[in-house]
């Protein structure tokens, strides 16, 4: 594959969610920051929304990392589709309890609470955070909210951490779900890359990746990605990692405007927005 042909370590635009190619650009830095300083703060309930695709995984896995080790303890739960019991039980885990599965809720809560003590007198701030959280069921989210009443009379003895896609503030607007909207005190949206992050993007992830040659994407192809892709950086990995296979088959070291072009009506989720920009072009021409 293209790999050893443009002198790479990894493959860099992959799927998965790795915090080595975290960007770090204006949008996930205001995200990132605004997190850890409500963490930091001790503040409830935080919550981040982005659309599908916007890299609110790689933004939370990013946030684990960047949280001091010997100031908090944190329990991830990429799971959402849990019921209250399995939230609890998901939590309990996390926080490194054996418990019963099959043990009364009260004696889980009060185990749940004295574990949450014992952190506490560490001097650890305990964050829970929760991937997909728009797929929560609404019990599940008012079990969430319970969670938030464990504290002391000075702090609370745990924050929750929510990322999720729009459609978790369509939920919050509920009319039963604004008791849980009320404590959260701070929020923050991940918006698509512009034009100019877009470029940064592909380029950063490319020398992350190990490349130090020559610019591989022209600034033209880039605009068409961009244009075809809204910003939103699955897609452009998607379309990016084709159009290095295309370049690779070609025998050239540079991405160009037809190349990616051809990526791009071969991507179901742009194939629209190719073969319309495609028909502008071709009517002005």
């Amino acid at each position: 594959m293209y790999q050893e042909y443009f002198g790479l370590n990894d493959y860099p635009f992959s799927l998965t969610p790795n915090t080595k190619f975290y960007a770090n650009l204006p949008v996930h830095h205001q995200c990132l920051q605004m997190a850890l300083a409500a963490l930091k703060l001790g503040e409830g309930l935080v919550k981040i929304t982005g659309e599908v695709g916007t890299g609110k995984t790689l933004l939370c896995r990013q946030l684990l990392a960047s949280l001091p080790q010997d100031r908090f303890y944190t329990a991830f739960i990429p799971n959402p589709y849990l019921s209250p019991s399995e939230l609890r039980l998901s939590l309990a885990q996390e926080l490194g309890l054996e418990v019963n599965r099959h043990q009364p809720e009260k004696m889980l809560l009060e185990t749940l609470y004295m574990r949450l003590q014992e952190l506490a007198m560490q001097n650890l701030s305990v964050v829970l955070v929760v991937d997909e959280a728009q797929a929560m069921q609404v019990e599940t989210l008012e079990a969430l909210r319970l969670l938030t009443n464990l504290e002391t009379e000075e702090s609370k003895l745990m924050q929750i951490m929510l990322f999720g896609q729009p459609e978790l503030d369509v939920r919050l607007n509920q009319y039963n779900m604004r008791q849980l909207k009320q404590r959260i005190t701070f929020s923050g949206y991940l918006r698509p890359l512009n034009f100019e992050e877009t470029q940064q993007y592909v380029h950063f992830r490319l020398s992350q990746a190990g490349y130090n040659g020559d610019l591989v994407f022209s600034p033209e192809a880039v605009r068409v990605i961009y244009r075809n892709t809204g910003g939103i950086p699955r897609l452009i990995n998607i379309i990016c990692h084709k159009s290095l296979m295309l370049a690779y088959g070609a025998n050239t070291r540079t991405v160009t405007r037809k190349l990616v072009i051809r990526a791009v009506v071969d991507t179901d989720v742009s194939r629209s927005g190719a073969l319309t920009w495609l028909k502008r072009r071709m009517s002005s021409s």
